[in-house]
């Protein structure tokens, strides 16, 4: 399924009453159309699924087939309007989809939802963020209300929840948008929220950048992965790396010696066989970026203080009584 087709099928997600995803690209829901069956609430018999290059809806009750395209547009008029012009834009077109002639007026656009928008110069504030830390806003996004953003994917938040904006960090696996942290610009807010569209995968950020022959480097947020060659970022303590397993790992923690929990993950790593990166006494910030920020070369950092083994033990040990 193509990455705006799957963005689409999540934002009308929670009009769909007994929604979930069987599988990629297959999911199941309640009829719209018909309503699916009176007697018994439970039963779901219709579907979003993938063919060959084609997303399609069938209702196995009262037999409704079409394309998602025109799905899409009996749900919700203005939204398929900009389903539309997103396929164009990306030149998805297709035999089975009627595209209406674009209408260009070339103004400034007016964001009247909290729709996920680019990191662009109409959300300063979260591209200044961004750029004042040296990390590219391209690979980001911006919701003005986050709560809402989260509910159009999920419904999660409720009315006593506060709205705030937010940068959005997609998670994908194979080209499937599985979930996102939401970083928020206060201080005195959590700082990360991360929201799984499926609970089945990996809150991990980057999975679909990688190249599986070559080492992969392993770190602790998606923002300093960004500065290190082919690494993915685990989005919380609970990061699950299984789905890597049988690659090449280099776990990549942060700098800090008096931190219990983080003293622990790479004695775990240790004392697996996993090979870890250990940093020398000289550096003195705490996480990747930080040191990006302070002109160090944090790749060639990396790459020469990786250990494995007894001598990693004995760095660590180093290391801890910095």
């Amino acid at each position: 399924m193509n990455l705006i087709d799957s963005k689409y099928v999540g934002l009308i997600s929670s009009r769909l009453q007994k929604f979930k995803r069987v599988k990629a690209g297959l999911y199941n829901f309640r009829c719209p159309i018909c309503g699916d069956s009176q007697r018994n609430k439970n039963k779901a018999r219709g579907y979003i699924y993938q063919l060959k290059n084609d997303t399609n809806f069938k209702c196995h009750n009262c037999g409704a087939s079409m394309t998602f395209n025109n799905f899409l547009k009996k749900l919700d008029t203005t939204m398929h309007k900009s389903y539309i012009m997103e396929r164009f834009k990306e030149g998805l077109t297709g035999r089975a989809t009627c595209v209406e002639e674009p209408k260009f007026d070339f103004k400034k656009p007016v964001f009247k939802t909290s729709i996920v928008l680019p990191l662009c110069s109409e959300v300063e504030c979260g591209k200044s963020y961004l750029e004042q830390r040296r990390i590219d806003p391209k690979k980001f996004y911006f919701a003005e209300k986050f709560k809402e953003f989260v509910n159009s994917y999920k419904q999660t938040f409720g009315p006593n929840v506060f709205e705030e904006p937010r940068i959005i960090i997609p998670l994908y696996r194979n080209k499937n948008l599985i979930g996102f942290q939401g970083r928020s610009l206060k201080k005195n807010s959590i700082k990360y929220i991360t929201i799984m569209l499926d609970e089945d995968e990996p809150k991990i950020y980057g999975l679909d950048d990688i190249d599986k022959e070559l080492p992969v480097y392993v770190v602790e947020g998606p923002f300093d992965s960004t500065f290190l060659n082919n690494s993915v970022a685990l989005c919380g303590s609970d990061g699950d790396v299984s789905c890597l397993e049988g690659n090449d790992l280099i776990f990549v923690y942060d700098n800090e010696p008096r931190n219990k929990e983080i003293v622990n993950r790479i004695s775990k790593c240790i004392s697996a066989g996993e090979r870890v990166v250990i940093w020398p006494s000289n550096i003195k910030e705490k996480d990747i970026n930080d040191m990006v920020l302070a002109g160090h070369d944090v790749q060639s950092i990396v790459e020469s203080n990786t250990y494995k083994g007894l001598e990693a033990q004995l760095k660590f040990n180093d290391w801890k009584k910095v």
